[in-house]
């Protein structure tokens, strides 16, 4: 039994012993969700595989247990979250590696599931989770949601609340459980099959103003990269129904101990070009700026990835089993803290100049309360051959529409049409890219027993 669990297994029995205190069941919540999830990827230019097209249906549920923390100083809880995922159409030859865990004879496994517990504590403003169900939302790591079921991360977190104003984050994972897999592995980073057990991270998030926000987090992935992440948001409130927000990020990556040495701890740097080959070296900054005016949302915005080296972040995705001999784990997708991180691709490679944009519209202002609408294109030039000769260009265009029943016996059953266009011009080598199309269709419900 891993250790975790076990320490995880005795909190409880703890608690257990506490469950009858005020506030522990008070307030506790329990909840069902249900996520449908049609697939459909359409390779454009298959480059030697057997089909263009890529289908799949699933279904996943989610089942959550937030206890509320016991009386005293110091109140303990526990939070508890088991997942299930069934294949439901999409057999071999249209299954899509990463959306469902793989078979043997090359669809997908019928069903899979996993479990997954927190203990907690709070003292005063201060709570600290310890467990196999954290999903942080930080600037440096950024759980996916983006299937049938969410990525999760194992280890311990701790967010202070103490100073007016201020929240600190701090923590140090240790595995990570894939949206597409039932099984934990360690922390790695794209194209690596070697991992790592310490992911450690601190920041700060400032609120300067009632409308400025300051962010700094480090974070640090032993033997793979050392990132620092700067901030700032900013709304200008211009009327009522009128504002302008100012989004600025900035990341800093660098090499840590064995990475760029080979034997596994390599980054491949997005497929692209790197000054160092196998090592981490990038700088990342981002503007974006949103008018909105009534249900009207306009955000324009550009990003510049240095020219030494791709953006990294978090991916399991090359992570095998035992070492270098075996096949991927399958825990692959992630996702990461610029907007560039679309539908399909990522716009994250060396050198890469990404200009983008996006509309929204609320349509509660024409009286039809829970339809949004929204289109965003992007396009990045200047990519870097991973020869380093020449470059490329590429854009992608995405376009979504989400309904959510808002009264009545449905009421909060959501569904969320979405269609990406992603094409690359980069000469007569079509050394990385492959052009697709992509629609996604998703039902979503989430029933409160408590």
């Amino acid at each position: 039994m891993y250790k975790s669990s076990l320490a995880l297994a005795v909190a409880m029995g703890v608690l257990a012993q506490q469950a009858g205190a005020a506030g522990f069941i008070e307030d506790s919540k329990l909840s069902l969700s249900s996520r449908t999830m049609y697939f459909d990827n359409n390779n454009r230019e298959t480059h030697g595989a057997t089909r263009p097209d890529q289908r799949e249906t699933g279904q996943g549920f989610k089942l959550d247990y937030i206890s509320g923390f016991t009386e005293g100083t110091v109140g303990f809880g526990v939070d508890a979250q088991a997942l299930w995922g069934i294949h439901l159409d999409g057999g071999r030859g249209y299954h899509k590696t990463g959306f469902l865990p793989d078979a043997s004879n090359g669809s997908s496994v019928n069903q899979w599931a996993r479990l997954g517990a927190n203990a907690k504590a709070r003292f005063s403003k201060t709570e600290a989770h310890f467990g196999s169900a954290l999903a942080p939302m930080l600037p440096i790591l950024v759980s996916n949601d983006g299937r049938l079921l969410p990525q999760t991360f194992e280890g311990g977190t701790i967010t202070s609340k103490e100073i007016d104003n201020l929240t600190i984050n701090a923590g140090q994972l240790t595995h990570a459980m894939g949206r597409a897999s039932s099984n934990r592995t360690g922390l790695s980073v794209n194209g690596a099959y070697r991992d790592s057990n310490k992911f450690r991270y601190g920041g700060l998030d400032y609120k300067l103003t009632p409308d400025l926000t300051l962010q700094y987090y480090y974070s640090n992935l032993e033997d793979f990269y050392k990132q620092h992440f700067l901030g700032a948001t900013h709304v200008f409130k211009i009327s009522d129904d009128q504002s302008f927000k100012t989004d600025l990020r900035y990341f800093d990556s660098s090499s840590d101990g064995r990475n760029g040495e080979g034997g596994g701890y390599n980054f491949n740097n997005n497929s692209g070009y790197a000054k160092h080959a196998g090592e981490v070296d990038n700088k990342t900054w981002s503007a974006m700026f949103t008018y909105s005016l009534g249900g009207h949302s306009l955000m324009l915005g550009h990003q510049q990835v240095s020219d030494d080296g791709a953006f990294v972040w978090l991916n399991q995705g090359s992570v095998r089993k035992d070492g270098a001999t075996s096949s991927s784990e399958g825990a692959g997708g992630a996702s990461f803290y610029l907007f560039t991180d679309s539908m399909i691709n990522q716009f994250a490679r060396a050198g890469e100049n990404t200009t983008f944009g996006q509309y929204s519209y609320d349509f509660a202002r024409l009286g039809v309360p829970g339809l949004k609408a929204s289109v965003a294109y992007l396009r990045g030039t200047d990519v870097r051959y991973a020869s380093g000769q020449g470059t490329y260009s590429e854009w992608e265009r995405d376009a979504r529409i989400d309904y959510v029943i808002q009264e009545g016996t449905l009421k909060g059953l959501g569904f969320s049409l979405r269609q990406g266009v992603y094409r690359g011009t980069n000469g007569a080598t079509n050394e990385f890219t492959k052009d697709q199309d992509q629609t996604r269709f998703i039902v979503n419900y989430t029933y409160s027993f408590l």
